[in-house]
């Protein structure tokens, strides 16, 4: 059977000048995802085996997950179209609906037990029937809808993963109670309380313990208990829905500014194979009458994001969401990640609930922030720093708080009593949480075997030769620079400021075979147009190697590199430029570029440009560069001629062409001096 082909109305520039998409293209595309989808249904459809690696939960998990993401964006397009859809979508999912839930048959789907991958795909269920119920569940057959029941009922007595994972029965048991079964009240709210410790203000929750800051705050901590309210309706939520309402306005308020103007979000996280599903929040909004924006706004959002990626191979020619980030890129996922796995993208399709009159459909679209104007938001609750320029539309995200690492040790506040072992220890950085900075228009690298596969956006030290050992001591990589020795690791961050001009923080660094080094790297971010000036006070022994990074840039054809005395650049075909300028003591021949291959998710080929200080004199000593991104218009030498900057034991003073900036320095637990 032939792959459909994707057929999209015309653009319509009156009404969506930005993007051209209308609600005719939203549906198209549904329609599309959804058709190409049916050559790998099992013949009962209570399965879809999609071609590619499977997930560590294996292949019967896989076939449900295909049924259960697939089924979420079945039900938005059966419910906003009022059940004017071809009989054979709902014919489908209904068959799947009850063969998948006989035990007895050949596509049973497999059981929930404890923090199992059914759990999630039983919770896309719920919401899909709740959705859809007029047109499919009260349809069913009784004895189907018994066993629906029956399987649903699952969660009882199991365990969750204690993250955004708490809120997969509480959708699950609220679809319970609408339909008039046994269901367990105490796992709504056991669930929703636990959500609570998380929430740390401002719009934002962490994903569990620790600081774990991503785009789960928009597709699943948001969107879980404000579905969940919507299901349960004034007289059950006790009042929560009002609190989680203006909670997802004020995420809002800063959510556009996470896009580029191409559309393209943020790339920073895990699961970003889900792709579409960052433009969820917008329609959620929307969907539940709490949202900032304005409604041209929401769409302009929602249909730049999608658009972006239709457009750059998702779906690709079979009609297909692909794993990775544009076309297949698996270094971009993870174990969990199988082949049905990006279509958690279906949550981006909440606008179709709304009535095709309804002002976020009807009004014409609004320009994102940074088609607007430049722009520095700070977001102290993640640690986060936004910087868009409007002359190329790209966004860059300063982190100087998201690590995805456990909490800190007991008795560890972060600083005294916290050895650099302690806390440079433990599971390996990932680079979706390491980096010091992401943007909407890079990737970090994902993929390779040696550390200079991973030098972007990274300031890492080497043990100085004479001490240098072996590279498995605790908190090292395993791999090594030539020369070298193992590079050291950004693991737990911990925050000191985070302002609308800058953002800071500090980790603590574990030097392969030195021992209890006590090594610390203090960073200050300033964004100044499309630069950042950085920052490192690095305390380390002397002899110490220091390396930094800039962005990564990809592309199709290997980037152009080019370097001069303390500078280098790496730049596209298409003028995306990546550039490094040293500003205080790094070495004069300090500019480098390092080149990588199918190690990033935007290209198969990439470089970064970085810079090097050969030998760290000992103690407390700070380093000055700037770290550049834009589409044009960067010019390394001529800056590296005119900045300078001087430190005092308080802090750095940097002049630059535009002027001069003060960035304090001395987070707790610093150093005194310079």
């Amino acid at each position: 059977m032939p792959a459909p082909r994707l057929s999209l109305p015309p653009a319509d520039r009156a009404r969506s000048p930005y993007t051209g998409w209308t609600r005719a293209h939203w549906e198209a595309l549904a329609d599309h995802l959804l058709d190409a989808l049916v050559p790998y249904a099992t013949p009962g459809w209570a399965r879809y085996q999609l071609p590619g690696r499977a997930s560590s939960s294996g292949v019967d998990s896989d076939g449900l997950e295909g049924f259960a993401r697939s089924f979420l964006l079945a039900s938005f397009r059966v419910a906003g179209a009022g059940g004017a859809v071809a009989p054979a979508l709902v014919e489908r999912y209904a068959a799947g609906l009850a063969a998948g839930t006989d035990p007895a048959g050949s596509e049973a789907w497999p059981a929930l037990a404890d923090r199992s991958q059914p759990m999630v795909e039983a919770a896309s269920i719920a919401i899909g029937l709740w959705e859809s119920r007029r047109w499919l569940w009260d349809l069913l057959a009784d004895g189907v809808r018994e066993r629906v029941v029956a399987w649903l009922s699952g969660f009882a007595g199991r365990h969750t993963w204690d993250n955004n994972w708490r809120l997969f029965p509480v959708v699950a048991e609220e679809f319970l109670a609408s339909v008039g079964a046994p269901y367990r009240q105490r796992a709504i709210d056991d669930g929703l309380d636990r959500v609570e410790d998380w929430y740390v203000g401002d719009g934002w929750y962490r994903d569990g313990d620790g600081r774990n800051f991503d785009y789960y705050n928009a597709w699943a901590l948001h969107l879980y208990p404000l579905l969940w309210s919507r299901m349960a309706g004034p007289d059950r939520d006790g009042g929560r829905g009002a609190v989680y309402r203006a909670r997802l306005r004020r995420f809002l308020a800063d959510y556009p500014r996470f896009f580029g103007a191409d559309g393209a979000p943020v790339h920073q996280g895990r699961s970003l194979t889900y792709r579409y599903a960052a433009a969820a929040p917008a329609w959620l909004g929307e969907l539940v009458g709490c949202t900032p924006l304005a409604p041209g706004q929401s769409r302009r959002l929602a249909s730049g994001a999608v658009r972006h990626f239709t457009l750059r191979g998702a779906p690709d020619a079979r009609g297909l969401l692909p794993l990775g980030w544009y076309g297949t890129y698996p270094p971009a996922t993870q174990a969990y990640s199988g082949p049905a796995s990006p279509y958690w993208a279906s949550k981006a399709f909440l606008g179709l609930l709304l009535p095709d009159q309804h002002p976020a459909w009807t009004r014409t679209e609004r320009p994102l922030p940074v088609e607007e104007s430049d722009f520095r938001t700070a977001l102290p609750a993640p640690g986060w720093l936004l910087h868009g320029t409007r002359r190329d539309g790209i966004v860059r995200l300063l982190n100087h708080g998201s690590d995805h690492q456990p909490p800190a040790p007991a008795g560890s506040p972060g600083a005294a009593g916290a050895s650099a072992a302690d806390e440079a220890a433990g599971p390996r950085d990932d680079p979706h949480y390491a980096k010091f900075a992401y943007a909407t228009a890079t990737a970090p690298e994902t993929a390779g075997h040696t550390a200079e596969d991973r030098v972007d956006q990274h300031v890492a030290l080497f043990t100085p030769a004479n001490h240098r050992g072996d590279a498995s001591t605790p908190g090292a990589s395993r791999v090594s620079t030539p020369g070298l020795g193992a590079p050291s690791r950004r693991s737990r961050i911990h925050p000191v400021r985070c302002a609308a001009g800058v953002a800071a923080s500090w980790h603590a660094v574990a030097l392969a075979g030195a021992g209890p080094s006590g090594a610390r790297v203090e960073t200050v971010s300033a964004p100044d147009g499309p630069w950042e000036i950085r920052v490192h006070r690095v305390d380390a022994p002397a002899g110490t190697v220091v390396r930094e990074g800039g962005y990564a840039v990809a592309a199709d054809l290997p980037p152009v590199g080019e370097t001069g005395p303390g500078w280098a650049l790496a730049r596209t075909a298409d003028g995306l430029t990546s550039a490094l300028v040293a500003v205080l003591h790094w070495d004069e021949d300090a500019g480098e570029l390092v080149r990588g291959a199918h190690s990033n998710a935007y290209g198969p080929h990439s470089a970064t440009p970085t810079l090097r200080l050969g030998a760290h004199p000992g103690g407390g000593h700070v380093l000055v560069s700037l770290v550049g991104l834009a589409r044009d218009g960067l010019d390394p030498a001529a800056l590296r001629a005119t900045a300078r900057a001087h430190v005092t034991p308080h802090s750095v003073r940097v002049w630059l062409p535009t002027g001069s900036r003060e960035l304090p320095l001395g987070g707790p637990g610093a150093p005194a001096g310079p």
